[in-house]
């Protein structure tokens, strides 16, 4: 018998077993990831953006876990020797009604603690000659990181507590009695007094497994980037991010330097065919018929329909997606648009059709799921492990 079984090899699932054994040094404790290796989803498929917590409501899960994540994530890197940049972000207006708006996104990230400086037109072009909007909002604390790099270094420090860490292992069964939990993988299953799931894009589909009856579904949302040549890496050297629409749950499509030296643009937001298929035209039928026969996907394309047609053209179209690109940035070119990988983001999508901004979570006695991690998930992935780790040390107390 396990003490512990986490199910998910992303950043937060790894978090979460390290700090459940910093608890518990003497526990049990095997971490299951069905992919071959770990970060294989949502964790290595994102901007490697740390954020500062300036857009989440003052006082939700989200900006707390946000604000307590970008410094925790800064002070592990030093520790462990992670290499991590902190250039900064300019949230850039392009219109009358951006500025009105960025006046607000200044004033909640004061709510939220993080320092902000305004800075005007002409002070952007001398920032960022290759940036044009009316005004910004500099973001001095927002910064770079691998989170695959971060994970694989989590997971070291697992094994290294005793841990063990298995992979190509897809969980197919979750079934639970008074005196444990069976988590079962084809012919193999293991035994343990508590288990913790971190499914991220199969979040729902394993908590049904695990006999949650769940009021929400998840849905793909596929992001888009391009990478610009060598020639234009430094371009600019700070993040530059859109002021983005209160009526989306994205940050729209932005500039942003990678940890590698490059610079890459995007990402959009388009309805994804496939949970996991990252090749553009992916499709999966059953993550498609998943989503069509729950009536919150209808209620959220009929609230949205004329957005996610503009994702979709974008998408397709190059032209399109360079004119939002050059909205800020006028210089771009479409030969700047070079090749690189999607990402898929798991977007909890509740039956009455509101899309879950904050993240959410689902219990059984002697289990708990996380069924909602949001962007900036992979940023407040050690505070949401600690968080996590007070709930099932709570319940296997109990």
């Amino acid at each position: 018998m396990h003490d512990f079984v986490v199910v998910g090899g992303g950043i937060v699932g790894v978090a979460t077993a390290r700090e459940l054994l910093t608890r518990r040094p003497d526990a049990d404790l095997v971490l299951l990831e069905k992919e071959p290796e770990l970060a294989r989803h949502q964790t290595g498929h994102n901007s490697g953006v740390t954020h500062a917590g300036i857009y989440y409501a003052p006082g939700s899960l989200k900006a707390r876990l946000c604000r307590a994540g970008e410094r925790a994530t800064k002070e592990y890197c030093t520790r462990k020797g992670i290499p991590f940049q902190v250039p900064g972000k300019l949230v850039v207006a392009t219109t009358p009604a951006e500025v009105g708006r960025l006046g607000a996104l200044a004033s909640r990230a004061a709510a939220n603690g993080v320092d902000t400086e305004f800075v005007d037109g002409d002070s952007l072009r001398e920032l960022e000659p290759a940036v044009r909007g009316l005004t910004a909002v500099l973001v001095r604390q927002t910064g770079l990181v691998d989170y695959g790099r971060i994970t694989r270094c989590l997971a070291d420090d697992v094994t290294a507590a005793g841990g063990k860490v298995e992979v190509g292992v897809e969980v197919d069964a979750i079934t639970e009695d008074t005196d444990g939990v069976t988590v079962r993988a084809g012919e193999s299953s293991w035994r343990a007094r508590q288990v913790v799931v971190c499914a991220g894009l199969q979040a729902d589909r394993l908590a049904r497994l695990a006999g949650l009856r769940t009021s929400f579904r998840i849905v793909p949302f596929r992001g888009e980037y391009y990478r610009l040549p060598d020639s234009r890496a430094g371009m600019v050297k700070h993040m530059i991010y859109p002021v983005p629409d209160p009526a989306l749950p994205f940050l729209g499509v932005h500039l942003t330097p990678t940890i590698d030296g490059g610079l890459t643009v995007g990402p959009n937001a388009v309805l994804g065919m496939s949970r996991e298929g990252y090749r553009k035209g992916a499709f999966t039928l059953r993550d498609v018929a998943d989503y069509a026969a729950f009536p919150g996907m209808w209620a959220v394309a009929r609230q949205n329909v004329r957005n996610g047609l503009a994702e979709l053209r974008d998408s397709w179209s190059r032209r399109g997606y360079l004119a939002r690109c050059r909205r800020y940035a006028p210089g771009l070119t479409l030969s700047d648009l070079g090749e690189q990988r999607a990402g898929i983001r798991a977007q909890a999508v509740t039956r009455d059709g509101r899309l879950v901004h904050d993240f959410l979570f689902e219990s059984t006695d002697r289990t708990l799921h996380v069924c909602n991690a949001p962007s900036p998930a992979a940023t407040s992935a050690l505070p949401i492990a600690a968080m996590i780790a007070d709930r099932t040390l709570t319940a296997e107390r109990a």
